[in-house]
């Protein structure tokens, strides 16, 4: 198992100060953007993404997986991105998002996803990489553990597999649908974002208000991490665990500076760390 952090929320600093800052909190690598707007630009991928990996190997980190933006081999570089990772020994991908919008178009923005998913595995069948699909609340058509579960079916497990989120899963699953997903997930499972959530209650001019997501420290939300590590200990699992630090913006519950969001990982880092214990995983 591997423990990285998502370089999302580093991204206001340049590469190598990143890295200094995540091996000396302990972890093993990095989670590398490799997105618009991410440390690495998809159209400079054959370019940057060698230098990149060099700046972390620098600062004693790997980088074992990338988030990425793919979403169909047509868009985006997404086939030099795949070339360029293999070539690199970069096999693990987070794959990009399928959404919709209006109700009563589900079943259009699946069957959209389902083909430009069965497009983009054929090119990561090529290369040796594996797309992995990233359980989001929200209106994304991989909120729904039991849709991952049929989207995979139709692939080697190989090419293409699951990217579970606790916090996302809670927020979206209520009490129990994330330990449901787990279950039918669980064989598929590569990569394991962590973060947590809360509902806030916000007052609105005019109407009473409204429960709104806020990212929060993990001690505080609302994923029981010891018995997150408890069915990951079921299932076998043995992949790459993404800290996600989002507290920058709206949707976390304080808008935190760099050097603060450090101090709220290295917290972070080390509470995951003791509910693992705890859960014997």
């Amino acid at each position: 198992m591997q423990f990285v952090m998502f370089a999302k929320h580093l991204q206001e600093w340049p590469l190598a100060q990143a890295a200094a800052a995540v091996k000396a909190m302990g972890f093993d690598g990095l989670d590398l953007t490799v997105r618009p707007g991410g440390y690495v630009q998809p159209q400079d991928v054959e370019k940057e993404l060698p230098h990149a990996l060099r700046l972390c190997a620098d600062a004693g980190l790997g980088v074992p997986m990338l988030t990425t933006a793919i979403t169909e081999p047509g868009r985006d570089h997404s086939v030099a991105l795949m070339a360029t990772a293999a070539a690199c020994g970069v096999r693990e991908l987070k794959y990009g998002y399928h959404t919709y919008s209006r109700f009563g178009e589900f079943g259009a923005a699946l069957d959209k996803a389902r083909a430009d998913l069965a497009a983009s595995a054929k090119v990561a069948a090529e290369h040796g990489v594996r797309l992995n699909l990233h359980l989001h609340s929200g209106t994304f058509v991989t909120a729904n553990p039991a849709i991952v579960a049929q989207m995979l079916a139709e692939h080697d497990p190989a090419v293409v597999g699951a990217y579970l989120d606790p916090g996302h899963m809670v927020i979206e699953g209520g009490v129990d649908v994330w330990r449901q997903g787990f279950e039918q997930l669980g064989a598929r499972a590569n990569l394991l974002a962590v973060k947590s959530m809360a509902h806030y209650f916000r007052p609105e001019e005019g109407r009473t208000g409204r429960w709104v997501n806020r990212m929060v420290p993990l001690a505080q939300g609302m994923v029981d991490w010891v018995k997150v590590w408890e069915c990951l200990r079921a299932v076998g699992f043995d992949g790459i665990v993404s800290l996600h630090a989002e507290y920058q913006g709206g949707h976390s519950w304080k808008n935190l500076s760099v050097d603060e969001l450090v101090d709220q990982t290295r917290e972070d880092f080390a509470y995951l760390r003791a509910c693992r214990e705890k859960a014997g995983a």
